[in-house]
């Protein structure tokens, strides 16, 4: 009981702190997603053979829209492959506000947006340019450069105001940020932190291969677990970055109901995870 209420009070104080932060990123947030979606979603579909670029630039907007958005234009034949695996790698679902209610963890959090955008670009080119000509067709996907029939707002919510919208977003997001916190603290204080935090660090190169799988569930529980265990100390920046890498939020969930070939749907999933496997362990060496 004593080691409960000390993980209670400890969780309940580290996720009080971070409220007003949370709720002006997700105000923020809600903003662009409001007044410049359309353009994004237009630069998105407009880019063509080099989609990956904005693709990536794109995917760092810290929602998961944009990923169930480049779903959508994918499997109705607008965006390359490319393009979808640069919005994937991109993307980082709740993290992002997360990291940014933490004013200690922005230096890692730039550093995350950066590699984000750095891994998508590389990732899309490979996939759209020496990848495209061994792929067969079926296995790459078809480009025809126009929409058959899709509707890109089917996962955007603009039934509310943007200060009501950021509102219910902080709290849900503060509930899961309270249960990981609490879980975590009763975890550490049972087993022990340096116990866990010795045995995570003991995996070496597989920490990022696991954290790797944990973002590949398409719900932003995965995203906001990792970064509670980056910012706990448990996992590595390379590990975080695996993690999130391998996450795009409700967007393979989307693919994976919008797209008809089950076996693109596997290489995207496959290519998600590697990536985020490959450049978690590149990353194990920074000091962040």
């Amino acid at each position: 009981m004593e080691i409960f209420i000390d993980a209670l009070q400890d969780a309940w104080i580290d996720s009080v702190k971070m409220l007003p932060f949370l709720y002006l990123a997700y105000l923020l947030i809600e903003w662009l997603e409001r007044h410049h979606g359309a353009r994004i979603e237009q630069a998105l579909a407009g880019g063509g053979r080099w989609g990956f670029v904005p693709g990536a630039l794109l995917g760092c907007v810290p929602q998961c829209g944009f990923s169930a958005v480049a779903s959508n234009l994918y499997a109705s034949r607008v965006i390359t492959p490319g393009t979808l695996l640069a919005v994937f790698i991109a993307t980082s679902d709740e993290a992002v506000p997360l990291l940014a209610a933490e004013p200690s963890q922005w230096p890692s959090l730039m550093a995350l947006l950066v590699c984000k955008a750095v891994f998508g670009m590389v990732g899309g080119i490979l996939l759209d340019v020496p990848l495209r000509h061994v792929l067969p067709k079926s296995l790459y996907g078809g480009y025809a450069g126009h929409a058959d029939e899709v509707d890109c707002h089917e996962e955007h919510e603009e039934h509310s105001g943007i200060w009501l919208a950021a509102l219910r977003h902080t709290v849900e997001i503060f509930i899961f940020i309270l249960l990981f916190s609490l879980l975590i603290g009763l975890v550490f204080g049972s087993v022990g932190e340096t116990a866990i935090t010795s045995a995570l660090a003991g995996m070496g190169v597989f920490q990022p291969m696991l954290t790797a799988l944990v973002g590949l569930v398409p719900n932003c529980a995965a995203s906001v677990l990792l970064a509670q265990l980056y910012i706990q100390g448990a996992i590595s920046f390379g590990s975080l970055f695996a993690g999130l890498t391998a996450g795009a939020g409700v967007g393979l969930a989307v693919l994976w109901r919008v797209n008809p070939s089950w076996k693109q749907n596997l290489l995207m999933t496959g290519l998600l995870w590697a990536v985020g496997a490959v450049a978690g362990m590149l990353l194990q060496m920074l000091p962040l």
